[in-house]
């Protein structure tokens, strides 16, 4: 069996199983640029402190740049009983330029390289999700934009509440999705602090410079305590945390698709190319990514809470249970990515039924507020307005019709006050156009709206 590159203290090799049990190569070995870069910053800063010569250290870098190629090209494979991509990487190393390559783990541990290669890594993974989110949130604005002026019944309890028009809706989104771009840029602020340096636990006896590292690798701090460096994954809780969140937003935003595309809705209409048909049922178009993107918001929620419990009884400082932290990392990286990108796909190809919207905003009393408004506007108190509008529903229920098909002497009976133009006042048109205070669903305040998400994607 292979010696360890630790192996010095050892008399016996390691048992497989507890080889097969403790390597991480299998997962980790996608962080190998991150690894790689990483290291190669590490050696030019041995290189320049003096702590090994130049010429090694070009060396080093020249071999790990040569394993980066090789890897891209598909030409390593890598050895488990080398454990991890750490030590596979220094391993190929030693076999392409023998003894300096034995020098570049000087001061530093595998504890400071690891959390290193992580941040590395989700911090590059922040970048993609940011311009996910920002493609996304474009193709809301063009879908708010084109569909300004349809209105539909809006909801509250998933019944029907008020009309609003369906670019004011859909803006809803933009401003969560909004906020789920901050936090990741948020994230990305307290991720980007190099732990490399901080040794083990207790720092080095080396004189490094630590603040060369972080300009190589654009880090905007170096870490201040050592301990801390190596033993606190919060910045990753704080990644999945975004993760979570903005794949719970996403699943609501499914859920929504997937009940406006039933037919008993029948409110949007999903593109063939992001559907799909029944193994039996010859009719069926199924909106299968809206419900897997639903679907797999349960996982990354899961990753979230598998590393909150993964760190929650930890002592200080490293310890081997944080190794299990890549695999939830990766899978919420992966995970949101694909759901983004996927569900920009459907919204950028979904059609909207206008007639159909329009008819179910007319329906269950849906202007029943604006009648109370207006009582209220010739002086009755709010809740004595409240109390005559809903006998006036009540009434409408027991005699089968709408607000809007009410006479006036009809409505009079049960709200005396109630003006002349009533009539006009219960349209769903004229609902949606009152509503012009700052944020609500007026046709001004939508195309506000869009003014201010297209500045602000602007400087995404």
């Amino acid at each position: 069996m292979a010696k360890k590159l630790w192996g010095g203290r050892f008399q016996k090799d390691t048992d497989k199983t507890v080889e097969d049990f403790t390597e991480s190569i299998s997962f980790d070995c996608r962080l190998i640029a991150h690894d790689i870069m990483g290291s190669s910053a590490h050696a030019a800063m041995l290189g320049k402190c003096g702590i090994i010569e130049l010429d090694e250290a070009q060396k080093i870098i020249r071999g790990l740049d040569s394993i980066l190629k090789d890897y891209q090209a598909g030409k390593i494979e890598f050895d488990t009983s080398a454990e991890d991509v750490h030590m596979n990487v220094e391993k190929l190393l030693f076999e392409r330029i023998g003894e300096p390559a034995k020098k570049l783990h000087t001061a530093r541990s595998r504890n400071d390289q690891v959390a290193t290669d992580v941040k590395l890594y989700l911090r590059e993974s922040i970048d993609t999700i940011k311009t996910l989110l920002a493609q996304l949130q474009e193709t809301v604005i063009e879908q708010a934009e084109a569909n300004a002026k349809v209105i539909l019944p809006g909801y509250t309890h998933l019944q029907h509440a008020q009309p609003v028009l369906l670019g004011h809706h859909l803006m809803a989104w933009f401003w969560m999705l909004d906020r789920d771009r901050e936090r990741f840029a948020d994230c990305r602020k307290r991720l980007n602090v190099l732990p490399l340096g901080a040794g083990a636990l207790a720092g080095t006896t080396f004189p490094i410079d630590r603040q060369f590292v972080a300009d190589a690798l654009e880090f905007e701090a170096v870490s201040e305590n050592s301990m801390d460096s190596v033993a606190d994954r919060d910045w990753a809780s704080e990644y999945l945390s975004a993760c979570a969140i903005l794949m719970t937003h996403l699943s609501r935003f499914s859920e929504e698709f997937i009940l406006w595309n039933s037919s008993e809705f029948g409110f949007v209409d999903l593109d063939d190319s992001v559907t799909t048909g029944s193994s039996i049922m010859p009719q069926k178009k199924n909106p299968d990514v809206a419900e897997l993107v639903r679907g797999k918001s349960a996982r990354v929620i899961g990753d979230l809470m598998s590393i909150l419990t993964l760190q929650k009884g930890l002592p200080l400082a490293y310890n081997r249970d944080l190794q299990e932290d890549k695999e939830r990392l990766f899978d919420a990286a992966d995970t949101a990515q694909m759901s983004v990108r996927a569900f920009t796909l459907m919204l950028s190809t979904a059609t909207f039924n206008a007639e159909k919207m329009y008819k179910a905003a007319g329906e269950a009393f849906s202007t029943a507020t604006d009648l109370a408004d207006a009582l209220v506007r010739q002086g009755v108190s709010f809740r004595t307005a409240h109390e005559q509008v809903g006998s006036l529903v009540g009434y409408c229920v027991e005699v089968g019709k709408e607000l809007a098909d009410l006479t006036l002497d009809e409505i009079k009976q049960f709200s005396p006050k109630a003006p002349d133009d009533v009539a006009a006042i219960l349209t769903v048109e004229a609902s949606v156009a009152a509503r012009k205070a700052t944020g609500g669903t007026a046709l001004s305040e939508v195309k506000r709206q869009i003014r201010k998400a297209r500045k602000i994607l602007a400087k995404a």
